[in-house]
């Protein structure tokens, strides 16, 4: 597996799921084109990207690259590395037709190139990109203390403290505590907590 020190961003869920399997790190998706319109979408990039980096990898036809210029834009070039599947043209399994442009995407290349094109792109990245945290790391245990998951009442009081925090509100348990954990230490979240608590 590639460990990753970037948020390593996709467009859809198949694309999610299948660089899940390559490599070690923390996997966003843009769900295509609803990056352009949700705030709280573009808000949580902007701060992971700032704080650890993006690594952005979608399809090769011009959806795609309509995407990956627009976050590159939004969270700025310094923050994004590149990384790229040829442009191959099939179709995946699951779909009975192929694309517009006749193209795999991220999903339908093999594991080879989507490694080959991560790693061009970490080749690219300048010195010194490599980010070190040193505080304690938010746990699934911590989310359950604090009542935001796995409680009763916790999907309201998840969807107030996501508000709150200005976080994007259909995040799965696993994208909560990464994106939490990159953004915030455990006293930090906590007292993001204890003001949920005092409204």
């Amino acid at each position: 597996m590639l460990k990753l020190q970037q948020v390593l961003l996709v467009e859809g869920k198949y694309d999610a799921a299948r660089v899940s399997n390559l490599v070690d790190g923390m996997v966003l998706t843009t769900d295509g084109f609803r990056v352009m319109k949700d705030r709280s979408l573009q808000t949580m990039l902007k701060q992971l990207a700032r704080t650890q980096g993006l690594m952005i990898l979608t399809d090769s036809d011009v959806a795609g690259f309509k995407i990956r210029h627009f976050v590159t834009g939004l969270v700025g070039a310094e923050h994004v590395l590149q990384a790229y599947v040829p442009a191959i043209h099939g179709k995946e399994s699951r779909k009975e037709a192929p694309g517009k442009e006749g193209l795999l995407g991220v999903e339908g290349v093999s594991d080879e190139l989507i490694l080959r094109g991560l790693q061009d792109a970490l080749a690219s990245a300048p010195d010194g990109t490599e980010k070190e945290t040193h505080s304690e790391k938010i746990s699934y245990t911590d989310l359950y203390e604090w009542g935001i998951s796995g409680t009763a009442n916790s999907a309201t009081r998840r969807r107030k403290l996501l508000q709150q925090l200005g976080l994007p509100p259909r995040l799965s348990k696993k994208e909560l505590l990464q994106v939490l954990s990159t953004l915030y230490t455990r006293e930090s979240l906590s007292r993001q907590i204890e003001l949920l608590d005092s409204e």
